[in-house]
């Protein structure tokens, strides 16, 4: 089966940076498009960052573009997201998740989120 695991989150000031990192099996990682959703309390799931199946295609949400970057090594089944300039309202729950099918574009990360496959998530917490 598939699973993601993440890590990396914590505690972090405003105006610093951390680097989320996520780590995939049971699937065959280099044609999969990767992504990370956030949650906020009170507030939907939003994708964040993603990046295609080929890697040179990537979405980001206009709140974070400029200042994350999502990358992707496939020798190593890994998905990061490097998180900088980091301000209080990106407070939030970070799941990574994997495209359903593959071969897909980041954008299509969107479509179906409920058909997506999912990590456990991991907190990140700005302080202000």
């Amino acid at each position: 089966q598939v699973q993601l695991v993440e890590s990396g989150g914590g505690l972090v000031q405003a105006g610093g940076s951390l680097r989320l990192s996520c780590a995939a099996s049971g699937l065959t990682f280099r044609t999969y498009a990767m992504g990370w959703f956030r949650q906020a309390p009170g507030n939907e799931r939003e994708l964040a960052a993603a990046i295609s199946w080929v890697g040179s295609g990537t979405y980001y949400t206009d709140s974070v573009k400029g200042r994350f970057t999502i990358s992707r090594d496939n020798a190593k089944n890994t998905v990061y997201l490097q998180m900088n300039s980091l301000k209080p309202e990106d407070t939030a729950v970070y799941y990574c998740a994997a495209s359903p099918n593959a071969y897909a574009t980041a954008q299509a990360m969107n479509n179906r989120p409920d058909r997506n496959y999912w990590g456990q998530g991991t907190q990140v917490t700005v302080s202000s």
